[in-house]
């Protein structure tokens, strides 16, 4: 029988990619390789309460991918990894050490580009466009309505599907 080495995680990058040498480069043989840490909230019951509970995974991310999406994995992108987990051990001064991360075989990003971070700098999200007041906070003004793309304000009588 075979083992089974498969992880699936959704989480929230907990920094910037690209911040430092550390978490993107090249490998020797040319290939890029990202590395990413998410948090993953769970809740549970405590006695009578409910608790969050933050747990942090360190996410290796290569090749192609890696390089795509460095301009949107920005800290507090929601996204899905899909991968196996790798135990890296190593000796230092005599003392052992060992470390389990995850590679990522699939990532897929979540949310909107209006999410946190969503969008690379210097672009609308999602045809949001915020609006600034006396060089405050944000005001959120409300979208054009959707008219289905049919000019009108109602879906048409049948559904082409």
């Amino acid at each position: 029988m075979t083992d089974i080495n498969h992880v699936t995680l959704v989480g929230r990058l907990t920094r910037d990619l690209g911040t430092d040498e550390r978490s993107f480069g090249y490998v020797a043989n040319g290939q890029a390789r990202a590395n990413i840490s998410i948090a993953v909230n769970r809740t549970r019951k405590q006695g009578e309460q409910w608790v969050d509970e933050a747990n942090f995974f360190d996410v290796t991310i290569w090749g192609k991918t890696a390089e795509n999406l460095k301009p949107y994995l920005t800290k507090g992108k929601q996204i899905a990894i899909d991968g196996y987990l790798k135990q890296d051990r190593w000796e230092k001064d005599g003392q052992k050490f060992s470390r389990v991360t995850v590679v990522a075989n699939n990532v897929q990003l979540l949310g909107g580009r209006s999410d946190n971070g969503g969008a690379p700098q210097g672009g609308s999200a999602g045809g949001y466009t915020p609006r600034f007041q006396n060089n405050a906070a944000p005001v959120q003004s409300e979208p054009a309505p959707y008219d289905g793309g049919f000019g009108g304000g109602d879906f048409p009588e049948e559904i082409p599907f």
